[in-house]
Formats: C-alpha cells, sequence, structure tokens
C-alpha cells in the first residue's frame, strides 16, 4: 500500500499500524473522515474539510478530541515521515475519528476516549486521457442512503452503501457510479458529486435530494461565479441526464471529471464540453493560487 500511518499519535509504516478490533468504527462504523489532498504540499481546503468533519461527527453525537491546529500538525507530522508533500510530490490525507475502544455496547459512554487515525501516501492523480476524453458511469440500482436512516450528509466510515453502488459499476465496466435517492431523483456518484450542464447552466441535486455537501463541489459554486458560469442546485432525474449537454462529477482527489457515457448513451456530443472544461481550469488554477 505504501502509506504512513499515525494512530493516536503513533506513527509507523502501513504494516505495523494497528487499532483495536474493540473500537467502534471497526465493530459498528461509527466514525467519520476526510479525504483531503495537498497542493504544492498544502491541505488543500483544510479550514472546510475540518468544519465538515466537525459537522458530521456533531451528528454522531462524537467528540473531535484535537483542535483544527492539533490535526494539521499531525498531517504534517505524518507527511514529513511519508516524505510527500514537498519536491512536487503530492500527499493523498485521509482523516478518521471513531468512537474508540469499548465494551461490545451501542452505549457512547463506553467509550471515553475516540480514536483518531491519519493516513498518507503519495497522490496518485487520475490520468490525462480522464480529463481529455473523459469517463463511463453506470446509473446504478443501489439507492442511496434515506436521510432518515443513515443520513448522507454525515461523512462516515460506513461506507457499505457507497461500496455495493460502486462494486457494480465496475462489474458494468464504469469508472464511476450514479445513484438514485429513495424518491428516484438523483443524488450523487459513489464517490464525488454529480453536475450536468444545460444551457450553459451547470446543475446540481440539492443536498435534500439525500448526498454529501462536498467540499469541491460547494468550491465549483465559487469557481462559477468567478468564470461567469451559472451553477445552481436544481432536483434532477433521468431524463435531465440523458438529455445533458454535459455531465461531470467532482471530488478532492479526481477535481473535475467529464462524463461522456452513461451506460450505452453518449452525453451531449460524447467528449469532454467547454463548461466542464472551464470549471476544470478556473479550479486548477485557483487551487494552485491559495497553495501558493
Amino acid at each position: 500500500m505504501g502509506a504512513t500511518v499515525n494512530v493516536n499519535g503513533r506513527v509507523s509504516d502501513d504494516a505495523h499500524a494497528v487499532i483495536s478490533v474493540f473500537d467502534h468504527g471497526f465493530l459498528y462504523g461509527e466514525g467519520v473522515y476526510e479525504t483531503l489532498r495537498t497542493y504544492n504540499g498544502h491541505p488543500f481546503l483544510f479550514d472546510r474539510h475540518m468544519r465538515r468533519l466537525r459537522e458530521s461527527a456533531g451528528m454522531l453525537s462524537l467528540q473531535v478530541p484535537l483542535t483544527d491546529a492539533e490535526l494539521g500538525a499531525r498531517f504534517l507530522d505524518t507527511m514529513r515521515a511519508a516524505d510527500v508533500g514537498r519536491d512536487g510530490r503530492e500527499a493523498y490525507i485521509r482523516l478518521l475519528v471513531t468512537r474508540g475502544v469499548g465494551e461490545l455496547s451501542y452505549d457512547p459512554a463506553v467509550c471515553p476516549n475516540p480514536s483518531v487515525v491519519v493516513i498518507v501516501k503519495a497522490l496518485v492523480e487520475p490520468a490525462p486521457e480522464v480529463f481529455e476524453h473523459g469517463v463511463k458511469a453506470a446509473l446504478v440500482p443501489i439507492v442511496r442512503n434515506h436521510p432518515g436512516s443513515v443520513n448522507p450528509l454525515i461523512k462516515s466510515n460506513n461506507l457499505l452503501n457507497n461500496a455495493l453502488a460502486m462494486q457494480e459499476a465496475v462489474r458494468r465496466g464504469a469508472y464511476e457510479g450514479i445513484m438514485r435517492n429513495y424518491r428516484g431523483e438523483l443524488a450523487e456518484c459513489t464517490l464525488a458529486n454529480l453536475f450536468l450542464v444545460t444551457g450553459g447552466a451547470a446543475l446540481t441535486p440539492p443536498k435534500d435530494a439525500g448526498l454529501l455537501a462536498g467540499i469541491t463541489r460547494e468550491f465549483i459554486f465559487e469557481i462559477g461565479a468567478a468564470r461567469g458560469i451559472p451553477v445552481r442546485e436544481q432536483v434532477l432525474k433521468d431524463a435531465d441526464l440523458f438529455g445533458a449537454d454535459e455531465a461531470f462529477f467532482t471530488s478532492t482527489t479526481r477535481e473535475v471529471v467529464p462524463i461522456v457515457m452513461v451506460d450505452d448513451r453518449a452525453i451531449g456530443s460524447g467528449r469532454p464540453g467547454p463548461v466542464t472544461k472551464a470549471l476544470l481550469a478556473g479550479y486548477r488554477q485557483k487551487a494552485q493560487e491559495l497553495s501558493s
């Protein structure tokens, strides 16, 4: 795996990183996480990721035991040990906070000390042809979690819903899977947020469609405003997807990826479109400016 791991302040290689089997993150999936990447060695949009981490933890009544500054210091310690984040080697960072070690019980009181894990490895970016030619997605039958069950607004360590959807997409030869919500509306992709482009405007499902409020999704609204491209939320259905001029998805580690085919149907011209390209260029330019 080639990762360096910090478990509750102890840094080791991936082969020697351990956490108790009685940690409730392992036993019950009780925990939250964030994935970040660096530009020029700096964790990008760090403050926004920490804000969402604490919002997710709050929905689980889970205490984050470190300040943002302390978490940032753990990132840097782990990056130094991994020898990434400098000399052009950008870093992939995954932060996990779990309920911690306790008895076999759902009672949070049995876990007085949350666990904090930081995983760092060299960032592997998508191949250039992914951006140049676009990718195929699959519209999968796995329904996104109902907000009254496990709310998708929680960036939870329990990713079985997403994993099942992505596995179905892979079986169908797709790069990503697109999921609907319980109402049959488009929600999001398995690892990313979904956007459609119609009439020059970039449209994305609203948060109440049952999706994770992506940090890159949020950033695209700002990039659109700076570039004169309308970006707005809108309820979207299958017909909107197949009738769109363009489609793309956004994520921290993959930026803005064009979707040119869904199942066996081309989206728009079947090539990355001008709005997608402009937003990707704007994203990269702003990322460099903020990280210089």
